[in-house]
């Protein structure tokens, strides 16, 4: 075996071994499936051995390819830490906030930059922490924010987090709704009704996710999956189009047109934790996470209301 190792191949073998989709392990690098395919066939011959059983339906590890990748992570891990600790504090911090202008992940941002004015934060405006998580786990992205249950295991192992808010859940409603003028809709009131909650958009996975769980046996339906939506303005065209309902948050877009309501009876959460790669070091980060529990600490956001709906897993990874 050889003793030294391009990062790059070893990157190659962390993404496909985590995605077991070649053609989306090359859209989470940012290459060409030719040059991901030529980089592990590469690294197999340094190793002398198979790390995939490729197939014309799937792409699954061998033994010996399953037995190297928790050392691969490790060596990843650490190299993006000597990365972190080279570059020092001085480069920007890299964060994903969410897609709208009042989200938990902007409120936390604005108080981190009040209170370190001397440290670069570079916002960017996605949503779904489903999709963030690779870009995080490749070093293209330092922190986001999300539901974490949701996100593949593999991905998962590489990252820390930090409980930030449960936001309760609500329901976006055409004015004209037979449910608009109530103060806050029981969920047993949109029985037979149909909802859209971002089936179709695998970077909010998450999400759809979380809506079928909630919705399983209370007889209300998530809507089919349609394509991703890009922009609160294409969103805002789009559900007012085809008349959905939505599934949302009590941070959620204002839609012209539409009333937002709170979910009752139970109240559903929707946990929030703020996402870092492992291994990151960064005065940004620190302020970050300062930030969030002090806003968690004043607004109670960690509050748990009795009675309220959440999944077990998701209670676990929040710490209630």
């Amino acid at each position: 075996m050889p003793h030294d190792m391009d990062p790059r191949l070893l990157r190659a073998f962390a993404a496909v071994a985590e995605e077991l989709h070649f053609t989306r392990a090359a859209t989470r690098l940012y290459v060409a499936q030719q040059a991901l395919s030529r980089d592990i066939r590469r690294l197999e011959q340094h190793l002398g051995a198979d790390l995939f059983v490729r197939t014309t339906r799937k792409v699954s590890l061998t033994a010996e390819g399953a037995r190297l990748l928790p050392y691969v992570r490790r060596v990843l891990a650490a190299h993006d830490e000597l990365a972190a600790a080279c570059a020092g504090g001085d480069r920007p911090l890299l964060v994903d906030a969410g897609g709208g202008p009042v989200t938990t992940g902007r409120r936390v941002l604005a108080a981190a930059r009040r209170a370190a004015p001397d440290v670069e934060f570079v916002s960017r405006g996605h949503s779904g922490l489903t999709g963030a998580a690779a870009a995080l786990a490749d070093g293209r992205l330092d922190v986001s924010f999300g539901r974490l249950d949701g996100v593949p295991a593999g991905l998962r192992a590489g990252l820390c987090h930090q409980p930030v808010r449960l936001e309760r859940m609500a329901v976006l409603l055409r004015e004209d709704h037979p449910l608009a003028a109530r103060a806050d809709v029981p969920l047993a009131a949109l029985r037979g009704e149909t909802l859209y909650a971002a089936a179709g958009n695998p970077a909010t996975a998450e999400w759809t996710d979380l809506a079928e769980r909630l919705f399983e046996g209370r007889g209300i339906a998530v809507a089919e999956p349609f394509p991703e939506i890009e922009g609160e303005e294409e969103f805002v065209r789009v559900v007012r189009k085809r008349g959905w309902s939505v599934l949302a948050s009590e941070e959620f877009v204002s839609v012209p047109g539409m009333v937002l309501r709170p979910l009752t009876g139970p109240v559903p959460l929707s946990p929030v934790a703020m996402v870092w790669r492992r291994g990151l070091h960064h005065p940004g980060l620190d302020a970050l996470r300062t930030a969030a529990r002090s806003l968690a600490a004043a607004h109670g956001w960690l509050e748990r209301p009795a009675g309220a709906w959440l999944p077990p897993g998701d209670a676990a990874l929040m710490g209630c």
